[in-house]
């Protein structure tokens, strides 16, 4: 009798290789994707920087803004309103604290921390980023001035 089809053991073979295929692939993708979240959070911090200098400079009296929404709600904006959403953006949430008229701290904070991003940035005044393990709110110039430089 000529049969067709494939036997159990086979099957069970093709399942394997597909399971360790997968085992090794699924820890790359993730890690690119926290890879990806961390730049993207690393040039939005960028980007909030420059507005902040924008609005400082557009002052009769150079101040920074005293809060995140005074980037948001000028016409026209300074940047997106989507920056500052509680939702986050691309895995990471970003909160502006102003110290003073001449300097300010704005951090990005990982949503959940190793799973969409492993380390905190943040930028001041100066525009440095520096960085600093795990998830943790930067919100005073002592805070920032312990992170690490990375750029």
């Amino acid at each position: 009798m000529n049969r067709k089809g494939f036997t159990l053991v086979e099957i069970m073979i093709v399942v394997a290789i597909i399971a360790l295929l997968a085992a090794i692939a699924i820890p790359n993708l993730l890690r690119a994707r926290v890879n990806a979240n961390e730049a993207a959070a690393q040039s939005t911090l960028k980007t909030i920087s420059t507005a902040c200098e924008s609005f400082r400079a557009a002052q009769t009296t150079p101040a920074y803004p005293s809060a995140a929404a005074d980037l948001t709600g000028a016409t026209p904006p300074y940047i997106d309103s989507t920056v500052f959403a509680a939702a986050g953006r691309q895995g990471y949430v970003f909160t502006y604290t102003q110290l003073s008229n001449n300097a300010y701290v704005c951090s990005g904070e990982p949503d959940v921390d190793g799973t969409t991003g492993t380390r905190t940035f943040a930028v001041d005044s100066s525009g440095v980023i520096r960085a600093t393990a795990g998830k943790s709110t930067i919100n005073t110039q002592a805070l920032y001035d312990a992170m690490t430089v990375i750029q």
